[in-house]
Protein backbone atom coordinates (compact mmCIF):
# COMPACT_ATOMS: atom_id res chain seq x y z
CA UNK A 1 0.00 0.00 0.00
CA UNK A 2 1.75 3.07 -1.38
CA UNK A 3 1.97 5.97 1.03
CA UNK A 4 1.68 8.35 -1.78
CA UNK A 5 -1.92 8.24 -1.70
CA UNK A 6 -2.31 9.34 1.46
CA UNK A 7 -3.08 12.79 1.86
CA UNK A 8 -1.20 15.40 4.46
CA UNK A 9 -4.50 16.05 6.84
CA UNK A 10 -5.14 12.39 7.10
CA UNK A 11 -1.41 11.61 8.19
CA UNK A 12 -1.80 14.35 10.84
CA UNK A 13 -5.20 13.27 12.05
CA UNK A 14 -3.98 9.83 12.18
CA UNK A 15 -0.75 11.09 14.56
CA UNK A 16 -3.31 12.83 16.54
CA UNK A 17 -5.42 9.53 17.37
CA UNK A 18 -2.30 8.16 17.96
CA UNK A 19 -2.37 9.65 21.45
CA UNK A 20 -5.89 9.55 22.31
CA UNK A 21 -6.76 5.95 22.40
CA UNK A 22 -9.72 5.00 24.15
CA UNK A 23 -9.74 2.47 26.48
CA UNK A 24 -11.17 -0.44 24.06
CA UNK A 25 -8.48 0.39 21.72
CA UNK A 26 -5.97 0.22 24.74
CA UNK A 27 -6.70 -2.96 25.95
CA UNK A 28 -6.72 -4.15 22.00
CA UNK A 29 -3.41 -2.59 21.70
CA UNK A 30 -2.08 -4.92 25.03
CA UNK A 31 -4.03 -8.22 22.88
CA UNK A 32 -1.92 -7.37 19.13
CA UNK A 33 1.35 -6.93 21.15
CA UNK A 34 0.68 -10.30 22.92
CA UNK A 35 1.18 -11.83 18.89
CA UNK A 36 4.48 -10.00 18.56
CA UNK A 37 6.65 -12.89 18.97
CA UNK A 38 5.17 -15.02 16.77
CA UNK A 39 5.34 -12.21 13.92
CA UNK A 40 2.94 -9.52 14.28
CA UNK A 41 3.75 -6.20 13.31
CA UNK A 42 0.54 -3.98 13.77
CA UNK A 43 0.78 -0.44 13.67
CA UNK A 44 -1.76 1.77 15.65
CA UNK A 45 -4.27 4.85 13.71
CA UNK A 46 -2.70 3.43 10.13
CA UNK A 47 -2.98 5.71 7.08
CA UNK A 48 -4.65 3.74 4.33
CA UNK A 49 -5.93 5.74 0.93
CA UNK A 50 -8.29 8.28 2.59
CA UNK A 51 -9.23 6.21 6.10
CA UNK A 52 -7.11 5.48 9.07
CA UNK A 53 -6.91 1.99 10.46
CA UNK A 54 -6.89 1.36 13.65
CA UNK A 55 -4.38 -1.04 14.01
CA UNK A 56 -2.68 -2.51 10.61
CA UNK A 57 -0.55 -5.21 9.57
CA UNK A 58 0.34 -4.07 6.47
CA UNK A 59 2.55 -7.20 5.27
CA UNK A 60 -0.32 -9.32 5.74
CA UNK A 61 -3.04 -6.39 4.83
CA UNK A 62 -4.78 -7.22 8.26
CA UNK A 63 -6.96 -4.32 10.13
CA UNK A 64 -8.57 -4.50 13.24
CA UNK A 65 -11.33 -2.10 14.23
CA UNK A 66 -12.34 -1.46 17.46
CA UNK A 67 -16.10 0.98 17.11
CA UNK A 68 -17.24 3.20 19.24
CA UNK A 69 -21.02 4.13 19.39
CA UNK A 70 -20.50 6.06 16.18
CA UNK A 71 -20.65 3.12 14.24
CA UNK A 72 -24.13 2.27 14.87
CA UNK A 73 -25.25 5.52 13.29
CA UNK A 74 -27.36 5.21 9.74
CA UNK A 75 -23.94 8.12 8.56
CA UNK A 76 -21.36 5.56 10.64
CA UNK A 77 -22.55 2.42 9.30
CA UNK A 78 -22.83 4.46 5.46
CA UNK A 79 -19.20 5.19 6.12
CA UNK A 80 -18.01 1.78 6.86
CA UNK A 81 -19.82 0.08 4.07
CA UNK A 82 -18.05 2.75 1.57
CA UNK A 83 -14.38 1.78 3.95
CA UNK A 84 -14.64 -1.98 3.99
CA UNK A 85 -15.26 -1.72 0.14
CA UNK A 86 -12.13 0.71 -0.67
CA UNK A 87 -9.96 -2.13 2.02
CA UNK A 88 -11.31 -4.84 0.27
CA UNK A 89 -10.19 -3.39 -3.21
CA UNK A 90 -7.26 -3.13 -1.46
CA UNK A 91 -6.97 -6.63 -0.60
CA UNK A 92 -7.37 -5.85 2.90
CA UNK A 93 -9.05 -8.25 5.91
CA UNK A 94 -10.97 -6.25 7.86
CA UNK A 95 -11.66 -7.30 11.61
CA UNK A 96 -14.25 -5.53 13.74
CA UNK A 97 -15.30 -5.37 17.04
CA UNK A 98 -16.95 -3.34 19.35
CA UNK A 99 -15.64 -1.23 22.08
CA UNK A 100 -18.49 -3.51 24.32
CA UNK A 101 -16.96 -6.46 22.99
CA UNK A 102 -13.32 -5.69 23.75
CA UNK A 103 -13.82 -4.50 26.99
CA UNK A 104 -16.45 -6.75 28.49
CA UNK A 105 -14.98 -9.98 26.60
CA UNK A 106 -11.45 -9.57 25.79
CA UNK A 107 -11.13 -13.29 25.84
CA UNK A 108 -13.47 -14.25 23.49
CA UNK A 109 -12.28 -11.09 21.07
CA UNK A 110 -8.60 -12.80 21.44
CA UNK A 111 -9.86 -16.30 20.48
CA UNK A 112 -11.47 -14.65 17.50
CA UNK A 113 -8.26 -12.59 16.48
CA UNK A 114 -6.24 -15.60 16.59
CA UNK A 115 -8.29 -18.07 15.08
CA UNK A 116 -8.51 -15.22 12.13
CA UNK A 117 -4.32 -14.75 11.96
CA UNK A 118 -3.36 -18.03 13.22
CA UNK A 119 -1.86 -19.19 9.36
CA UNK A 120 -0.39 -16.15 9.68
CA UNK A 121 1.83 -16.21 13.00
CA UNK A 122 5.11 -18.09 12.97
CA UNK A 123 5.72 -20.53 15.62
CA UNK A 124 2.18 -20.17 17.10
CA UNK A 125 0.72 -22.88 18.58
CA UNK A 126 -1.33 -25.32 16.71
CA UNK A 127 -4.09 -26.08 19.25
CA UNK A 128 -3.98 -24.09 22.85
CA UNK A 129 -3.10 -25.59 25.57
CA UNK A 130 -6.31 -26.36 27.96
CA UNK A 131 -6.68 -25.00 31.24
Amino acid sequence: MPHSNVEPETRKRARALRHDRTKAEQRMWNMLRDLKPYGARFRRETPIGPYIADFAWLSVRVIVEVDGDTHETAHGKAHDIKRDAFLKAQGVTVLRFDNGQVIDGPDHVFIEIERSLRHLLKGYPEDPVPF
